[in-house]
C-alpha cells in the first residue's frame, strides 16, 4: 500500500526506528467496573523525535481517546504505549508529569494568572514538595516563552488575551516541563486562520529545535498534511493507517475516511474539492498555494515576528 503501516487488528512487532512514542497493540477505549468498550483495537504505531506526527480522522473516530490515554487520564484496555523504550502507561504520575507535556481543548480561567505564571505551572514536576522555583527554573521558563514567541505575553493576564496568545503559552507550559513527548488535542480548535497556521508551524519548529516528539490531533487537514512529518489515520471504523502524508494521500486512504456526498479529497492538489463543481469554482490548486505559502512564512519568521 503504497509504504502504508495498515495497523487494524492484532498486537504487532515493535516498529524499528529512532526513540520517541511507539504503540505495540494498545488497545484504548472506556471502564466501567468489570465492563469494557474497546473504541481502537490493536494500534500499532510509532512517533519519532524530531517530527511533527499528526493524528487524524472523522468526529467520533477516537482521537481524544486516544491522546487521554497517552496522556495517563484513561486506563489502557490492552497493549503497550512506549516512551523512549520506557513503558509511558506505566510510569509514576511524577515520572509523567516529566517527561511528557500536555495540552487539551479545556480552555483555561487563569484568574489574575499573568504569562509568566502559567509557564511557570510546568515546572512544578520538577520543584519537589516546597514549590519554589530556583534560577534553572525561571531560566526554563524563559526559554518556553522565547521558544513560541511570547514574550510581550509574558506580564499581561491571561484573561485579557485572545485564544491564540493563550494556546502559544499552554504550549510554552508544557514546554517548560522539558518532556521528551508533547500531546496537543486540537489546539488550533478555536483560532482563526492566521493564528493557526502560526502555531503549527511553532510546534514543527519546536519538534526539530528540541528534537522533541510531537503527537497532534487536528481537523485542520489540509494544513496538517503538509507540514506532518507522518500521520496517523483513524477511518472512524477502527482502521488505523500510518505513514507520509504523502502516502496515505496517494493510496486512497484519506479519501475512504474523509469522502462525503458533497465532498472528495484531492490527493494531487491535497485539498477537498466540491463533486461536480461548476465552471465558477475555485480551482484546486490555490488554496494549497496560500497555504503553503503561509505555513513558510511562519516556521521561517523569528519567534519575535510571528
Amino acid at each position: 500500500m503504497s509504504g502504508l503501516g495498515r495497523m487494524s487488528g492484532g498486537p504487532g512487532a515493535r516498529r524499528p526506528g529512532p526513540g520517541g512514542l511507539v504503540l505495540d497493540g494498545l488497545t484504548v477505549g472506556h471502564r466501567r467496573g468489570r465492563r469494557t468498550r474497546p473504541v481502537l483495537e490493536g494500534l500499532c504505531a510509532h512517533a519519532a523525535r524530531g517530527e511533527l506526527t499528526v493524528l487524524i480522522g472523522p468526529n467520533g473516530s477516537g482521537k481524544s481517546t486516544l491522546l487521554r490515554t497517552l496522556a495517563g487520564l484513561l486506563p489502557p484496555l490492552r497493549g503497550a504505549a512506549l516512551l523512549d523504550g520506557d513503558d509511558l502507561l506505566g510510569l509514576a504520575a511524577p515520572e509523567r508529569a516529566r517527561r511528557v507535556g500536555v495540552v487539551l481543548t479545556d480552555r483555561p480561567d487563569g484568574g489574575l494568572l499573568t504569562g509568566r505564571d502559567v509557564v511557570a505551572l510546568g515546572r512544578y514536576p520538577h520543584t519537589g514538595a516546597t514549590g519554589a522555583l530556583r534560577p534553572q527554573d525561571h531560566a526554563c521558563v524563559d526559554e518556553a516563552i522565547d521558544a513560541v514567541g511570547a514574550g510581550g505575553l509574558a506580564e499581561r493576564r491571561l484573561q485579557e488575551l485572545s485564544d491564540g496568545e493563550r494556546q502559544r503559552l499552554l504550549v510554552a507550559r508544557a514546554l517548560a516541563q522539558r518532556p521528551s513527548l508533547l500531546l496537543l488535542d486540537e489546539p488550533s480548535a478555536f483560532l482563526d486562520v492566521s493564528a493557526r497556521v502560526a502555531l503549527l508551524g511553532v510546534l514543527r519548529r519546536l519538534s526539530r529545535e528540541q528534537d522533541l516528539c510531537v503527537l497532534i490531533s487536528t481537523h485542520d487537514l489540509e494544513l496538517a498534511l503538509r507540514l506532518a512529518d507522518t500521520a496517523w489515520l483513524l477511518d472512524g471504523d477502527g482502521a488505523f493507517d500510518t505513514g507520509s502524508p504523502a502516502e496515505l494521500a496517494g493510496s486512497g486512504a484519506i479519501g475512504r475516511a474523509f469522502d462525503t456526498e458533497e465532498l472528495a479529497f484531492d490527493p494531487d492538489a491535497g485539498v477537498f474539492r466540491l463533486r461536480d463543481a461548476g465552471d465558477g469554482a475555485a480551482p484546486p490548486d490555490r488554496v494549497p498555494e496560500i497555504t503553503r505559502s503561509a505555513v513558510v512564512d511562519a516556521d521561517a519568521a523569528p519567534p519575535g515576528h510571528r
